[in-house]
Order: structure tokens, then sequence, then C-alpha cells
């Protein structure tokens, strides 16, 4: 069986994504590799697909407990014979498992990194052991994020099985995590496979957060009915939004580490089984998140790095259709992050340095008047095509303009100014009612309305003049430093060597809100199921079917069937089983138990049962 073939009956697809091929290939002659694809380059396929085609046991460790169970029912329907060991099973599921492992009827199995760490699995599959696949291959390194010190452990758990080809995979690695990979897994003269980070199928906005509850509601609503996620900062911030999320008639609930157990398992199954729409978390909902049909998720704060970002942004769209991803900014959220980090009484100066550098990087992301899609690009160390316009982020959709360099210059003096002549003793917020030409009693006993200053930027508005000094914080011309419990905004040397027209400065402001409506309308036309109101219909019901199957098969819903494939059904109206057999997504096994039950929704008729055969 050749590769293709191996593809086209358990997965239903016809060609491979970038990369694919050449990784599974390299695996299948015993050559270890190095993955790095963007979520939903499908990176699980390639080392699924050579055990698919019968090369020998596949293991793979991941770190992704609450998720193995649907990878193994997802490698399940593709025909392979999975199954997983971790803490989470029962014993008698753990005894099964082991009875199939011994009888060498197991084709591809996930374990976690303690169970592998064990020892004892090792000495029984080693004789078929063809391939150790490390999933999640970024928490080996303390330089990326999500770092688990057992994983600096495997090693010396694959060195007991040196015949076996070794794989790391992940989505999300800098030049510098990816040599750290390599040498923490020694993986041996590796073949990289590192494909474009870019997700063209993600709209990225990033705005200065002025109402976070009113941005985050907005975004949603924008999604009626359809799955999103939204980050917060603290367990208090993730509560009082989906409090408010839920007062305005949102299928929502917050997920923290502060919840019990029991309640973050529901949310989570909830969520992940399309019975809830939005979750409003902290960053405890983690990387076990995979459903498929995540349309948005917004940042109502600003994430510890762009490895964060890419990350956690990430879990819209994984099926390849258009999504988007909203980062809310406010200078503080970076003071909270470097104050919280300061309390690690293990924090080393070496890290120290690399959480300031990820603060300054992810700050100039949010804040920079440049297309989102090629700043993302260039972190990860890989070049954007040289076309302005990427049509699908604030930016180049016109939502945020970039002011010209003399009005850049003449804004960030104005704001400079203020800083200085209050002496870096008040907050951003006194900063900015003294350019506002707001007064309060404090302002007139200090004389600062008197000031030159006083009012000048009065016509920008609040929210411009709070990005603006954002903006001049994040590129090092104002400085937040902390007296007791109060930030007080000081002025740098490089912004008094601005306000001496030494250096240069970059600024953006937001677009009218009318301008930036108009451009959401028409990049969201695609993002919406099939084209006619008939085609839309049908693909509700086939989703319907879709959560009744999932329901008697106690997996998620994307485990059947992914909504590309529904929506291609959908449009396509196919009549026979010959017909559906060409619908991407549908493989022989899908075909053979679910066809029938497909075929009967298409035609408009109540399918007559939906029991998988």
């Amino acid at each position: 069986m050749t590769p293709e073939q191996a593809l086209r009956r358990g997965w239903g697809f016809d060609s491979f994504k970038p990369l694919q091929k050449e990784a599974i290939e390299a695996a299948i002659s015993g050559r270890d590799c190095l993955v790095v694809l963007p979520t939903g380059g499908g990176k699980s396929l390639c080392y699924q697909l050579p055990a698919a085609m019968g090369k020998g046991l596949v293991l793979v460790v991941s770190p992704l407990i609450a998720l193995m169970d649907d990878q193994v029912a997802a490698a399940r329907e593709a025909g392979l014979a999975a199954d997983a060991m971790h803490s989470n099973i029962t014993a008698e599921l753990r005894g099964e498992a082991y009875r199939r492992l011994k009888d060498g009827k197991t084709e591809l199995l996930y374990v976690s990194p303690e169970r592998l760490l064990v020892g004892d699995l090792l000495e029984d599959i080693a004789p078929r052991l063809a391939l150790a696949a490390v999933d999640e291959a970024h928490c080996v390194s303390h330089w990326g994020h999500e770092f688990r010190p057992e994983y600096r452990r495997l090693a010396e758990a694959l060195d007991r099985v040196p015949k076996a080809a070794r794989m790391a995979l992940t989505a999300t690695a800098t030049p510098a995590v990816r040599q750290d990979v390599c040498a923490q897994l020694a993986l041996r003269r590796p073949a990289l496979f590192i494909g474009h980070p870019d997700r063209p199928n993600l709209v990225y906005r990033a705005f200065a957060r002025r109402d976070q509850s009113g941005q985050v509601l907005e975004v949603v609503r924008r999604h009626g009915g359809q799955g999103g996620i939204v980050y917060a900062q603290t367990r208090k911030d993730a509560d009082r939004l989906a409090a408010m999320l839920k007062a305005a008639g949102i299928s929502c609930a917050a997920y923290h580490a502060g919840l019990p157990a029991d309640e973050r398992r529901r949310v989570q199954e909830d969520f992940v089984n399309e019975r809830l729409d939005v979750v409003s978390a902290t960053v405890a909902f983690g990387m076990g998140i995979d459903r498929s049909s995540v349309r948005y998720v917004v940042h109502a704060n600003t994430p510890r790095s762009m490895e964060h970002y890419q990350q956690e942004s990430g879990r819209a769209g994984r099926d390849g259709l258009p999504a988007e991803c909203v980062l809310l900014f406010a200078a503080s959220d970076l003071v909270l992050h470097r104050r919280l980090a300061r309390k690690d009484a293990g924090l080393s100066p070496e890290r120290a340095r690399a959480i300031e550098r990820q603060l300054r990087e992810i700050g100039r992301y949010a804040v920079a008047p440049v297309c989102r899609h090629r700043l993302l690009s260039e972190h990860f160390g890989a070049p954007y095509p040289p076309e302005p316009d990427c049509g699908a982020c604030d930016v180049c959709l016109g939502e945020t303009r970039s002011l010209s360099r003399e009005e850049a210059r003449l804004t960030a003096k104005k704001v400079l100014s203020a800083a200085w002549r209050a002496g870096g003793r008040f907050g951003t917020g006194y900063v900015v009612n003294l350019l506002l030409g707001r007064a309060d009693e404090r302002m007139r006993r200090n004389g600062h309305d008197a000031l030159q200053v006083f009012g000048i930027l009065k016509e920008a508005g609040e929210a411009a003049v709070r990005s603006w000094a954002d903006q001049l914080i994040v590129q090092g011309f104002l400085e937040v430093t902390e007296a007791g419990d109060y930030p007080l905004l000081r002025i740098t040397e490089e912004g008094k060597a601005l306000c001496r027209d030494e250096g240069s400065v970059r600024l953006g402001v937001a677009a009218p809100r009318a301008r930036r409506a108009k451009k959401k309308s028409a990049a969201w036309a695609q993002s919406q199921a099939p084209g006619s109101s008939a085609d839309r219909e049908l693909f509700e019901r086939l989703r319907a079917l879709r959560r009744r199957i999932a329901a008697r098969l106690g997996v998620p819903p994307y485990v059947v069937f992914h909504d590309s494939t529904l929506i291609a059904v959908a449009s396509l109206k196919p009549r026979t089983l010959d017909a559906l057999r060409g619908v991407k997504g549908i493989g022989e096994r899908k075909l053979e138990r679910y066809g029938a039950s497909v075929l009967q929704v298409v035609s408009g008729a109540e399918p007559e049962t939906d029991n998988p055969s």
C-alpha cells in the first residue's frame, strides 16, 4: 500500500498537505526528524499513516491526557488499532490495552510522558517499535512555552529503543527552540520539515483595550451560535466575563484552575461536544482542547509571549475554515506579567531576560501598525510574501492605520512632554487626563492645568491617547515603574532623545468604527456555512446527525466529521455512496459506517438509524 492509497482509504483525502508526505517517508525509512507544522497542518497524520501502512508499532508521547482518548477514537475511525495508556483510564481498560499490545494487535499507542518514564512499557514493545513520536515537542524547551520538566527525561527513555526512528512534532517553535528540541530529544542527524507558520484562514485583529466587556461582547455577537474561546488574565476576570456573556444571553461558562475538577471537566466536555458555545478561561484551558470548529478566539488581556499567542489563537479555525483572532492590548498587562515573573524564587537572570524579551515582542505585535500575519511569520523565522496587503488583519483591512512619519513624531513628542512635565510621579491615567485637558482637584493643586501640554490632545479622544501611551511604552520611549503598589509613568532616555529629534517612532490609530464594520462584513462573508439557504439548512441537519452519532459513540463531533466535510456534503449533495466517497474527509470506514445515514439526510428524509455499523 502506498502512502497515497493509505491516505485515501483511511482519511478520505486525495493529496497530502505540505511536508506531510516528506515526514512520513522519512519515518518509514527509519530517519529521525523534526516536524514543525502550524495548527491545522496535519501533524498527527505524519505518525498515524506509517502505522496504517503496517510498518510496525508507532508510539506517541503526548502531554494531553485529557485529549488522548479522543485521539484514539479518531484513529480508530480511520481504521487503526489504537490505544492509550495514562493515569486517567480505568483498570479494566488498561488491562484490555495491555492484552492487545501483548498479542501484537496494537498499531498505534498513545502514552503520557510520566507513564513512559516508568520504564516497563519499553521492554514489551521494543521488538515491534518502528517509530517513537513526541507530540507537543516544544514542551522540552525552557525557551518556548508550556515547559514540562519530564520532557527533559524522554531522551534517556528513547535511548533504550535505539532502532526506532524518532519524530518530534510541534506547531510553534522559533529557530532557538527547534535547536533545543533536537538537542534535548537527542535526535540523530534529523531531517527538518519546517512548515510556514502563517495561518491564512485566520483574521488577526489587535486593538487597544478601552471597554473590555463591550469589546468582547461585540466579537461574540458577531459569531452568534458559533464556538469561541475568550482568554482572560486572571480567574476573577474569567468569571466576570463569563457572567457578563451569560447575562447577554450567550451560552457561556467559565474555566480556570480555581474551579472544582468535576466542573472543569464538565465545561470542557460541553464545549468540545458543542453543547456550549463559549468558554471564558484562563490559560488553564490549554493544549487539550481540540474542537475543530472554533470560529473565534478573543484575548481580553495580552498573553505572555508570541509563542503563547500563536498556540492559543491557533485553537481557532483548526478545520481550515475562516476564523477570527482578536487581541485587546493594554500596557498594564505586561506590568502584571512582569510582576508575577519576579515572584518566582527560582527565576534565573537568563530566564528573566528571556521573559523581558518575550514581553517586548508581544507588545510590539499588539501595537505596531504592521501586518499581523507578517509579524507572526517573521517572529518564527519565516519570510512573508512582499505583497503589502494580506487582507486578513486589522492593519491590511484598514481598521488600524499608521500615522505619517511627521504626524507620529509630533504626536509622540506631545505625549512624552506630558509625562516629562508630570515628573514621573503619576500613572498613565493622570498623564492621559493631562493631555485631554481633564483637570481634577489634584491636578489643579499640582498646577498641571497651567502647563502648555494641558489639553493638547483633547481632540484625539481618550482611546487614541491611551493607545499612543501604550505604543510608546512598548517602543521604550516611556516606562512604567512601581512605587509600592502604584505604577508610575516616566520618560526614558530614549524618549528624551526623541524629543530632541533623535531616533524614529511609529504610531497607529484605530479607524472610525463605521469603516471597520464595513470591512468586517466583507471579510466574514466566506466564513458562513454554504451559500444558499437550502445549503445552510442541510448543513444544520447534517450537524444534528453528527451530534447524535457522536453522542452514541461517546466522542466529540469532530471525530465523526469536520465542519469542512459537512459543508462539502451540503454543497455537493451527493446521492450515491460512490459520489459520497469523493468528498474530502470521508474514508472507507466512515463511508461504511455513516454513508447511508448521510445520504438519507441529503435526500430530505430522516435517517432510519444513526447507529454506526
